[in-house]
């Protein structure tokens, strides 16, 4: 079926991505959380709870759900809450100590990292299979510009438990970057290791192209002349190797079937259009059908509009 012969979807802006359960936790805590009291407190951590206590086991989805819960929550006194009430549960210790990693990633500091660390280190113990809390120390360790043997060790603990994290893949992305604790080089060789090893399919099988689009945007940054030939960017070697590795197998159905699949077909979508490969990039706005992740398209402005844009642009002439 052509892609406009049935009614389009609006473009939406959607962090749960395709996890209609946490959506609709995301639009409960929306609608109380702002009224202070103890009774919406309590109605919030069960709901919380419940939902995090489900499917224990899938790292991938747990992983998914801790990050956008953290984001969504960062500010609040909510996890904060939860976690001063009960200090032995290990999912509210690792929110907790997530959302305020992600509050400092707004606020440029971690008032008290010696806290998180010790929420993190206490949910390893009480849980110590979930990945999770190595996943938030590895966040830390960002933020904190730790040194980099010890980046490693809290990495080695990562995998050790979910060889495939996809935010803790990206997470070691941003710190071996140039604009934190390491080089071009690093991120390449990071980058060629991994794709030597990991599955097609695996949750973090977006690491290179997202190395590739974080390099389009450096050059972009730039500004004159070298942001107008941004585009040649995708026909160099390894753009362009990138994403023929992915374009034909990311958007057939059931081919990616991690918790945030969407982001990466949207960040699949984003660089498709850079290199204006648009045919191409029609089957990936239709396997979406407007789910809207923030990253990339917020580069450009309102991820919303841009994702719109790039989707009319897709699909003109059809």
């Amino acid at each position: 079926m052509a892609f406009l012969s049935r009614r389009r979807r609006g473009a939406r802006l959607a962090p749960e991505l395709g996890d209609q359960e946490l959506g609709r936790l995301l639009k409960s805590l929306l609608a109380t959380t702002r009224t202070g009291t103890i009774a919406t407190t309590d109605l919030c951590v069960a709901q919380l709870s419940r939902l995090l206590a489900q499917k224990p086991d899938d790292w991938d989805r747990r992983t998914h759900r801790m990050g956008v819960l953290a984001g969504f929550l960062a500010g609040s006194h909510l996890a904060r809450s939860w976690a001063a009430r009960e200090p032995r549960d290990a999912d509210a210790l690792v929110l907790h100590a997530w959302t305020e990693v992600a509050h400092a990633r707004t606020q440029g500091g971690l008032p008290d990292a010696d806290g998180v660390v010790r929420s993190c280190l206490r949910a390893a113990e009480l849980a110590p299979r979930d990945p999770t809390p190595w996943v938030v120390l590895l966040a830390v360790a960002r933020v904190e510009r730790w040194a980099r043997p010890r980046v490693f060790g809290v990495w080695n603990e990562v995998i050790a438990r979910d060889r495939w994290n996809r935010e803790a893949y990206l997470s070691m992305l941003g710190h071996l970057s140039p604009e934190e604790a390491g080089s071009r080089v690093q991120v390449l060789e990071f980058v060629d290791t991994l794709r030597a090893r990991m599955p097609a399919n695996a949750p973090c099988a977006a690491t290179e192209l997202t190395a590739q689009v974080r390099q389009y945007h450096a050059v972009l940054d730039r500004g004159g002349f070298e942001a107008l030939v941004a585009r040649n960017h995708w026909s160099q070697a390894m753009g362009a190797q990138a994403l023929d590795r992915v374009a034909h197998n990311w958007a057939r159905p059931g081919f990616l079937n991690h918790a945030a699949a969407p982001a990466d077909l949207n960040l699949l979508a984003y660089a498709l259009l850079a290199a204006d490969r648009r045919m191409e990039a029609r089957a990936v706005f239709e396997a979406l059908d407007g789910t809207v992740a923030a990253w990339p398209w917020q580069a450009g402005g309102d991820p919303v509009q841009e994702f719109e844009l790039a989707r009319r642009k897709a699909t003109a002439g059809r």
